[in-house]
């Protein structure tokens, strides 16, 4: 039999003959457990948060991007593409083009991104499904879909023939402009549709044909900025960039979706960090209350130990004693603490107890790493502060 397990189970089921250092004890036990509940729903709500975010990007950004290292544009033959089909584990890909270009209304001007896309782009990004009003532009046509943000601008409806969405791109070349009104390839567009994501996403694209925005760069037929793919589910994307990279002969960048918002990602990830710190720090704090309990239990017990030790107990083993108290106390604890905050969790889930607005849940998201996160953030440091206590029990103390 483990000695000192045993005898730390027996402290840990018997109370002391001192109310007050009963008393110690379960203050120490309840700030293990409300730290371990606090930081699982703080982590809960971040992890809910961060899915929140990307939520909005998610609606926008492909799977995977391609773009060229030689340039602004790349061209791809039909070989080229009929090798992309073949790739295992790609759902779909779609050619685009993306260029900053001016856009005028009613006197009214504004520079943001022409993405044209051709008929697939809808099996790549799910856009359609953002759409505020309207509909969706059909091929080879010269409809666009704009967002909310450029519309508000504009105070701009759809289908509006009185007044004509125009779109001005610079002409390619080189050398000195004589006539300004000649630097431009310009034409009047058709809003047919409005899409809305997020305060920011709503004035970065006008979608357009992609042959419209060919024909407006002065681009070749095979001529594009970039192609963007969808991967199936449980795909290998190392393994689809590496074939990607062969394709192109290396001439090309792929990004996947965290490579595209890396800045977003990054903000997120550094916030998650700094409130997993502070709340550790608050769990510190709670934990001195455990180091407390365990030197009043050494003292409550030193005539038990001084017995222990003069039968024999090495100082090792009474240390243990205490060391196996504390950390027994830490996972009791934070597994109550856990069961809490995930009961919390999971409530806030399915019954939307707390509301951000009238129609919006705060989001939050049952996560199993945070489960590990917070059990062995509590187990770690609630062994560190056992450690720190049953040092105390050495043989001066009991002399």
């Amino acid at each position: 039999m483990n000695f000192p397990l045993y005898i730390a189970k027996r402290y840990i089921r018997s109370n002391s003959k001192n109310n007050a250092i009963n008393i110690i004890n379960r203050i120490a036990s309840m700030g293990i457990i409300v730290g371990a509940m606090a930081l699982f729903v703080v982590l809960s709500v971040f992890s809910g948060l961060k899915v929140f975010s990307l939520s909005f990007t998610n609606d926008i950004d492909p799977d995977l991007k391609i773009s060229s290292t030689l340039g602004k544009s790349l061209l791809i033959s039909p070989n080229q593409e009929s090798q992309i089909n073949e790739i295992d584990g790609l759902a779909s890909y779609t050619k685009i083009i993306e260029e900053r270009v001016l856009f005028t209304f009613d006197g009214k001007q504004e520079v943001t991104y022409l993405k044209g896309v051709d008929s697939n782009f809808s099996k790549v990004n799910a856009i359609e499904k953002k759409l505020f009003n309207g509909q969706w532009l059909k091929p080879n046509t010269y409809q666009v879909v704009v967002g909310y943000g450029i519309a508000q601008k504009f105070s701009m409806g759809l289908f509006d023939f009185n007044h004509q969405l125009e779109v001005l791109v610079p002409k390619p070349g080189k050398g000195a402009i004589e006539n300004p009104e000649q630097a431009f390839n310009k034409t009047e567009i058709i809003p047919v549709g409005i899409y809305a994501i997020s305060e920011d996403l709503d004035s970065k694209y006008v979608f357009a044909d992609l042959g419209l925005a060919q024909e407006l760069l002065e681009y070749k037929t095979n001529q594009v900025s970039g192609i963007e793919i969808k991967e199936k589910a449980g795909a290998d994307e190392s393994a689809i960039i590496d074939q990607l990279q062969t394709i192109f002969n290396n001439t090309i960048t792929v990004k996947n979706r965290a490579q595209l918002n890396e800045s977003l990602y990054k903000m997120l990830n550094t916030e998650n960090i700094a409130v997993y710190l502070i709340f550790t720090l608050v769990i510190v704090v709670a934990l001195f209350n455990l180091i407390g309990a365990l030197i009043m239990m050494i003292l409550d017990k030193k005539g038990n130990l001084k017995t222990l030790f003069n039968l024999g107990t090495e100082i090792k083993d009474l240390r243990k004693i205490f060391l196996l108290q504390g950390t027994l106390l830490s996972v009791f604890g934070g597994i109550i603490g856990l069961v809490l905050g995930i009961i919390i969790v999971l409530l806030q889930q399915h019954f939307q107890l707390v509301m951000i607005t009238p129609t919006l849940a705060y989001p939050v998201v049952f996560s199993l790493e945070n489960v590990l996160i917070v059990m062995g953030t509590i187990v770690t440091l609630g062994f560190i502060a056992s450690l720190i206590a049953s040092s105390r029990v050495s043989k001066k103390l009991l002399e």
